[in-house]
């Protein structure tokens, strides 16, 4: 439905200069007549009109057969007054906005009939009035069949296309979870083992340093090849992660917040080097996170995000000039920060929060430089 201060249909495939025409015609139709008492009531009716037009949106559901009950009646009296019938498809368009099937279909079919019988009926009586406009006549009757139509399936396909896209996002939900337990499977699968397998050796070791050094030193070289066969599991595990480049993610959040009418300014160089992509898709994730509660809560106009590289971290910054998160908001569990907070713990990162002129996020991460050359020569 429109909302209460809309009079101008939308999404009728109709231009809203059109439909302004449509608002103005009635007083030509009016000031034609010779008469100055009807004149005055066909200001009277053409005001009552779209003040019953405008209540029928904001009305529940009792009351809003009353007013188009009313605007049918006025749509008659100017069709048969003053032969002004381009009432009818602003009431085209109201019936098919009624959702409710019974009332959709009485609506319609009183509307049909009664618009076409009292143009038949100004036909018979003074053709001269109508006659000039025929084929203006003829485009509003086909209007008034097939609008409400038109409508009705429109928003119904529009609440269903809403349906899916909650569900979709529950869904996406759901494969986050699925994903960050599968993730936790295979680490647990990967290293679990190993580390236990290290704790033995390790143990057996000290026990034997004394007693057998030979023997010692083998389990000592068994503990070395164990972890070097667990780093390149997890290497090849964490290689075959879908992860998302920040650059990549810089864009759909320019996008969002320009969606958002927000200014957006950038600062730093979105290209990481020496960064793991699993460290990368973290930062990511939190971007995405913290830029969607700006938009969501922040009442921001504008939103500032800085990139720094740091010779022992990451520095990723985001401020909105908002009214800040309040400090009745756990700012462990409010806004989905423990999720970003769990994230970071993940790769050894914080989360830094600052309430002053705004919101002011600093993400840090440890500058974790993979030693490929140096691990692989344990």
């Amino acid at each position: 439905m429109q909302n209460w201060y809309q009079i101008i249909p939308k999404n009728t495939g109709l231009s809203s200069y059109i439909w302004i025409i449509f608002c103005l015609l009635p007083f030509f139709f009016i000031f034609r007549s010779s008469s100055l008492t009807e004149i005055f009531f066909g200001i009277f009716m053409i005001l009552l009109f779209f003040l019953s037009y405008r209540l029928s949106f904001i009305s529940n559901s009792s009351m809003v057969y009353v007013w188009v009950s009313i605007e049918m009646a006025i749509s008659i009296m100017m069709t048969l007054l003053f032969g002004y019938i381009y009432f009818s498809l602003f009431l085209a368009f109201f019936i098919g906005n009624i959702q409710r099937l019974s009332g959709f279909l009485t609506l319609y079919i009183v509307h049909v009939v009664t618009t076409i019988g009292s143009i038949a009926l100004v036909f018979f009586i003074q053709n001269e009035a109508l006659f000039p406009q025929l084929p203006f006549v003829i485009i509003c009757l086909i209007g008034v069949v097939l609008l409400p139509f038109t409508m009705y399936y429109r928003i119904k396909r529009e609440k269903l296309e809403g349906q899916l896209e909650d569900a979709n996002e529950k869904i996406s939900e759901l494969m986050v979870i699925e994903e960050r337990e599968r993730i936790a499977r295979d680490l647990h699968d990967t290293l679990g083992q190993k580390l236990s397998l290290i704790g033995l050796k390790s143990d057996l070791a000290g026990k034997l340093m004394d007693r057998n050094p030979d023997a010692a030193q083998n389990e000592i070289q068994d503990i070395r090849q164990t972890a070097r066969t667990a780093l390149k599991e997890v290497r090849e595990m964490v290689s075959n992660m879908r992860g998302a480049k920040l650059e990549d993610e810089l864009l759909h959040v320019r996008q969002i917040l320009e969606a958002a009418e927000m200014e957006f300014a950038i600062e730093g160089d979105p290209a990481l080097s020496n960064t793991p992509l699993l460290v990368e898709n973290v930062l990511s994730m939190c971007l995405k996170e913290a830029v969607t509660n700006v938009v969501k809560h922040s009442q921001a106009s504008s939103c500032h995000i800085g990139i720094e590289q740091l010779p022992n971290e990451v520095l990723l910054t985001i401020k909105d000039d908002g009214v800040g998160i309040s400090a009745k908001v756990d700012t462990y569990k409010g806004h989905g920060l423990q999720g970003m907070r769990e994230r970071l713990e993940f790769v050894n990162g914080s989360l830094d929060i600052y309430n002053a002129s705004g919101t002011t996020l600093n993400i840090h991460v440890p500058n974790v430089i993979q030693q490929t050359k140096q691990e692989g020569s344990m």
